[in-house]
């Protein structure tokens, strides 16, 4: 015998192994050993045991393996580089009690030569590629019949398809786990399982079955583990299940089930976990699950239709560890008995409809480590103690009416941890949080009485500036020339025939763009030698003269290096004697964020690296953007028109906000009480549009922060306004608010998860041969989750449908530094 496995041994199996023409058993399992098996081991026919999994061995099992090892009862290649096929000689090694071989890379189909194995106990196949995903995959089932003594069976995460038969109820009697997992089988669940009556564990989930659980699955007296989420199964769930009184985990997440929540599971005495989230379940949440003592480890009931209050019997849940009762239609107050959950972890109630103050109990919850509550109507003040909580790492309690000041110990200590918005009254912690001071009555009392003097001294001092800007107005009136569009600034005058040259004649191979007033061309400008964006004005447009005059005075005179730079511009006329005007511009070797987010098929593959710190940067170059035309020029600018189109990337990949040849300026010199109205039409996008700028409303400030939040959102998720999917009342921003935390990988960019390596499978086909991407949440690293959360967040709050409810620019910019910040630190 050889045993040496777990000794951290490294290198490959010596050739010399083979001189031990007597060993019996070869156990090498848990090293870091590579290369391949010498043959010299096939030839030492006296072997009854060989393993060696989990290390790092590679190549194929021999043609011949069964043929060689008669002796051979323990046969154990899991956990390595193995592939190609499985050999059909196995058939012949009669005395085999053990095949296994999963996390390999075997291929093709298994042999229905295994049925010649009369002492087989347990068949591991797990994680392989075996199948074809045809109705043939699994033809050797009928054959195992004759293996009674077959225990286990394990063919989870392969490729194995076609319609589950019904010799699955022809296994030995013996058999107590049947795994079947993650392939893609459909059609129903054959009846008569119940035959498998020493059945302990049932895997069926992540496949396209169908059709109703069979109703005698609960006349399998020693089922302990039924998973059967991720199916398309539908009907009412069986009431039978609850007769299985050894059952510790069920799983029915993400299929079709409706109707009222069975109460009948509350009947599973040992009951440890319950996932039923993402199905259509309706009614009141059943008292007799809630009661169950022995749930301890999770019960999630998240993204289905429950209604009526959360029973005050949640606090006999004094074991469990996790509760999600997220996204459901329930209500009433939260119940002062969930203080009770002395064993509580983590809590999701969020996207619901719970009214009234946050339970004071929850601080009860020493072992408290993530407490969600958005996204409800709770109102009152955050309770003090929640800071005492140590172990409490994530807290959302946006979306509510909160008021009062938020603490500023233990979790509120940490910005990136803490989530408030849409919390208009809360007041006071700390900075990072961005919320307004609290003001106590004394203070009030000052700042009334220092106001009482200030604001008479500043009439009289704004009165004595209106006289002097005035009296200066008009002597620069009398000494000021019409505007002209034959400068701007000292910038290179450029004529008709310069432009026409540097783009080979308007020529439609140089044109990249079109606006709503103007095409807009590359070419090579000698004078300035380089490449440039040049904008030729579309006269005979409504209004394009006005845009043409407009973005003049507005680019001419500003400067920062998140916008589009003027180079110069161009007024004359055409070769026809047709008056020409155009704007030359810095151009952009990266093109537009449009190019990035959509590219053609053919650059693709060159554009599949817009990892998330791109997009990060980008949005806080385009808040930058924001920030500076709203709040930091002599004028305030209103851009009218922000869109991925709008958003030019430079060689360095740096943002650069262009197009204001719709800008709207609000003169904050000219005129102290009125904004200057615009003469010409505000333009805009459609998905990108306020709201209120549908009914009328002038544009604003806020108008851009709106358009901002769904850029926001389009940049991360992948996803237009108007894709095609958002009707009937839905729209892009709500599909996120609603998405959000729970089903984060549903609402990302694909491209962007494929770049942080969060892919798990590549690709599936369902029924209708569309491509379906298979990403599992838990595989997608801490911190790019909190940073995607935060991201979305920001998109939200931006788009809220009321101006007054949406962020300023300076906040997100600041924000989204923290958020950058964070990301990088961790």
């Amino acid at each position: 015998m050889l045993y040496a496995g777990s000794n951290n041994l490294v290198g490959k199996i010596p050739v010399e192994i083979g001189k031990l023409s007597s060993l019996k058993e070869f156990q090498i399992s848990g090293n870091s050993i590579s290369g391949t098996i010498p043959e010299t081991l096939f030839n030492i026919s006296s072997l009854s045991l060989i393993a060696i999994t989990d290390n790092q061995i590679r190549g194929t099992i021999p043609y011949d393996v069964g043929l060689n090892f008669p002796y051979l009862i323990f046969f154990a290649f899991g956990g390595n580089r193995f592939y190609g096929s499985i050999p059909d000689s196995f058939g012949n090694a009669s005395k085999l009690e053990l095949i296994e071989i999963p996390d390999n890379n075997f291929v093709g189909q298994v042999p229905v030569t295994l049925a010649n194995l009369k002492n087989l106990q347990e068949l591991n196949f797990e994680h392989n590629s075996l199948g074809s995903r045809s109705a043939n995959d699994l033809a050797f089932l009928t054959s195992l019949k004759n293996c009674t003594n077959l225990e286990i069976l394990g063919l989870s995460a392969n490729n194995f398809g076609g319609v589950l038969p019904t010799s699955l109820t022809n296994l030995s009697s013996r058999l107590s786990l049947l795994y079947l997992g993650g392939n893609y089988f459909t059609g129903s669940i054959p009846a008569g399982l119940n035959k498998l009556v020493n059945l302990s564990g049932l895997v069926m989930q992540d496949n396209h079955l169908t059709g109703s659980i069979p109703s005698e699955l609960g006349m399998l007296p020693n089922l302990q583990e039924l998973y059967l989420g991720q199916n398309r199964l539908s009907s009412q769930f069986p009431s039978s299940i609850g007769n299985l009184s050894q059952l510790f985990n069920l799983h029915l997440d993400g299929n079709n089930f409706e109707g009222n929540f069975p109460s009948a599971i509350g009947n599973c005495q040992s009951l440890v976990e319950l996932y039923a989230s993402e199905n259509k379940f309706s009614g009141t949440m059943p008292k007799e699950i809630l009661s169950l003592p022995s749930l301890s480890k999770s019960l999630n009931l998240s993204w289905n239709s429950l209604t009526g209050h959360l029973p005050t019997e949640v606090g006999n849940m004094k074991q469990l560890n996790a509760l999600d009762i997220s996204a459901n239609n329930l209500s009433g107050e939260i119940p002062t008995t969930i203080g009770q959950c002395l064993s509580m972890e983590k809590l999701y109630m969020n996207a619901n409809f719970f009214r009234g103050s946050i339970p004071l109990s929850l601080a009860s919850l020493k072992g408290f480590q993530e407490l969600d509550l958005s996204r409800n109507n709770l109102i009152g003040e955050i309770p003090r103690d929640l800071q005492s909580l140590q172990f409490l790492s994530y807290l959302n309690l946006s979306f509510n009416d909160l008021d009062g000041e938020v603490p500023t110990g233990g979790v509120f200590t940490n910005a990136s941890a803490v989530s408030l918005i849409g919390n208009k009254k809360l007041c006071g912690g700390i900075p990072e949080l961005f919320l307004p001071k609290c003001h106590t009555k004394t203070t009030r009392k000052s700042v009334a009485f220092k106001l009482s003097i200030i604001i008479p001294c500043l009439l009289v001092s704004a009165f004595l500036i209106l006289i002097i800007l005035a009296c200066l107005w008009r002597r620069k009136s009398k000494k000021k020339s019409p505007f002209r569009t034959t400068s701007v600034g000292k910038l290179l005058n450029v004529s008709y025939k310069d432009l026409h040259q540097a783009t080979s004649g308007f020529s439609e191979s140089n044109l990249i763009g079109l606006g709503s007033f103007s095409f807009v061309y590359m070419g090579f400008l000698d004078q300035l030698q380089r490449y440039v964006a040049i904008k030729v004005l579309n006269l005979q447009n409504m209004g394009a003269s006005k845009s043409f005059l407009a973005e003049c005075k507005t680019l001419g005179n500003i400067r920062h290096r998140n916008l589009v730079k003027i180079l110069t511009y161009c007024s004359s006329l055409d070769y026809k004697g047709n008056e020409f005007v155009a704007l030359v511009y810095q151009f952009m070797e990266n093109g537009s964020l449009e190019n990035w987010l959509y590219p053609d098929p053919d650059k693709r593959s060159t554009m599949k690296n817009f990892d998330l710190l791109q997009r990060l940067n980008i949005a806080i170059d385009v808040s930058s953007a924001l920030h500076y035309l709203h709040d930091e020029c002599e004028s305030s600018i209103i851009h009218c028109d922000l869109k991925p189109d709008n958003v030019l990337l430079d060689k360095d990949m740096i943002a650069h906000v262009s197009d204001f040849g719709v800008a709207k300026i609000i003169s904050t010199i000219d005129d102290f009480s009125q904004s200057l109205t615009s003469t010409t039409r505000i333009k805009g996008t459609i998905g990108y549009t306020a709201p209120e700028y549908g009914m009328g409303s002038e544009a604003s400030k806020k108008g851009d922060i709106y358009s901002y939040g769904i850029l926001v959102l389009e940049m991360f998720s992948g996803r237009r306004p108007v894709d095609e999917m958002f009707k009937d009342g839905l729209n892009l921003r709500d599909f996120i608010r609603m998405a959000v935390p729970q089903r984060l990988e549903h609402i990302v960019d694909p491209v962007l998860l494929e770049t942080e390596g969060t892919r798990e499978a590549t690709s599936r086909k369902n029924d209708s041969n569309a491509v379906e991407i298979n990403i599992n949440l838990s595989s997608m690293k801490p911190k790019v989750q909190n940073c995607l959360l935060a991201v979305f967040e920001i998109g939200v709050t931006c788009s809220f449908e009321s101006p007054n409810d949406r962020m300023n620019a300076g906040d997100v910019n600041r924000k989204l530094h923290l958020i950058r910040d964070t990301f990088m630190r961790n």
